[in-house]
């Protein structure tokens, strides 16, 4: 099998996380903060030594780290507690994931809240004018960006872009899902309120354990409620963090799973981990280039992309052109990606795209099979 479809989930990870996993679950496998005893102790102290792995990844030493066991968990608890706060006019970019739009359609048609989408052109650039004109027409409560999309794998300028909304006293709110611990970005920053990472993607650990950085000056209402194992008698969250957003027992070996995945990029270091992923996906599109039958989606020179790669094929819907790579030993994503937004947006809707997506770890012998693939594909089309 050929893996493209690491947007969805790395795979392989690296052999260090299985091992990991493996030899703490049978050997440290206690409830972290849940007793005194040594497995419980030994947990916490993985759980806590992650925690700090994450703050110097992403250079946010003041920062809190939560635990959730998905990104769009964190996310609809940022979401909703801030909404729970007062938030009414909201603005996103239009690459965000269904994680993001269900959660604020819910919303928006009870009233709640206005969703507007932050100006882009057709080449693919945020239109900062255009969008100091959005502020100024309406004042933004909340910006949501994905700081790279799911589905053609675009990286959008945060920073400018919360720098900006700061200015009209904004909360801000990125989505990491497909970038923490691939591009690098300063989750430190004032401007930078909330940011939400996926364990089992770019951060290279299993699924199961994800989570979101917070300031922990922010008093983020809590929508989920239980126990913590602490401040049991107490029937209202406990104050502290990140107890008021950790609730039941944490996914522990998905948290040792994670915490050798870190090691592994700090040894790596972030920027040679996209050197090598920005490589493969220059090398996906020249494969994918020499067949006139296939063409690729929202990419534009100058712009900067993870290895994510959205194309079409001609005369082929992409579900069966799913089916015809799965037959053939190649692993992709087709349809909607969970994004009908973007695709709205690049024009791709409602069919969607095959999605192709490579990392540091797509090998040369990923590339002959897809080469095989495409060639089998040419003759018989």
């Amino acid at each position: 099998m050929a893996y493209f479809d690491n947007a969805a989930t790395t795979y392989p990870k690296p052999e260090c996380v299985y091992s990991f996993m493996d030899e703490f679950y049978r050997n440290h496998g206690g409830s972290a903060g849940r007793g005194n005893y040594a497995l419980a102790n030994s947990a916490k102290g993985v759980v806590e030594e992650t925690r700090d792995l994450l703050k110097e990844l992403l250079h946010c030493p003041a920062k809190q780290v939560i635990f959730t066991p998905t990104a769009t968990i964190a996310l609809n608890m940022i979401i909703q507690g801030v909404i729970l706060m007062g938030v009414r006019n909201v603005y996103i970019s239009p690459f965000e994931h269904n994680a993001v739009t269900r959660t604020l359609h819910c919303f928006e048609q009870s009233g709640q809240i206005s969703v507007t989408v932050l100006s882009v052109s057709d080449s693919l650039q945020y239109d900062f004018p255009r969008i100091r004109y959005q502020f100024e027409g309406l004042k933004p409560d909340l910006i949501i960006i994905s700081h790279a999309s799911n589905v053609i794998g675009l990286v959008s300028p945060v920073e400018e872009i919360f720098s900006l909304g700061k200015t009209y006293g904004a909360v801000t709110l990125v989505d990491m899902a497909q970038t923490a611990g691939l591009v690098d970005l300063d989750v430190g920053l004032e401007t930078v309120d909330f940011a939400v990472f996926a364990g089992h993607k770019t951060l290279m650990g299993p699924t199961g354990i994800s989570g979101f950085i917070m300031n922990p000056d922010f008093e983020l209402p809590p929508v989920l409620f239980g126990g913590t194992g602490y401040d049991s008698a107490n029937q209202q969250m406990p104050d502290s963090m990140p107890e008021r957003y950790e609730m039941g027992t944490l996914n522990i070996a998905g948290v040792a799973g994670l915490n050798a995945a870190l090691k592994w990029i700090k040894s790596q270091s972030v920027s040679e981990l996209f050197r090598e992923e920005a490589k493969r996906r220059r090398r996906l599109i020249e494969l994918l280039n020499a067949y006139d039958f296939i063409k690729i989606v929202g990419n534009v020179e100058g712009r900067r992309y993870v290895g994510i790669v959205s194309v079409l094929i001609n005369g082929i819907s992409s579900d069966i052109a799913g089916s015809i790579f799965a037959e053939r030993g190649i692993s992709v994503r087709t349809g909607l990606q969970c994004a009908p937004k973007a695709h709205q947006f690049l024009g791709t809707y409602p069919a969607g795209t095959i999605r192709f997506s490579v990392n540091s770890l797509t090998d040369d012998r990923d590339f002959k099979a897809l080469r095989d693939a495409l060639d089998d594909i040419a003759v018989n089309l």
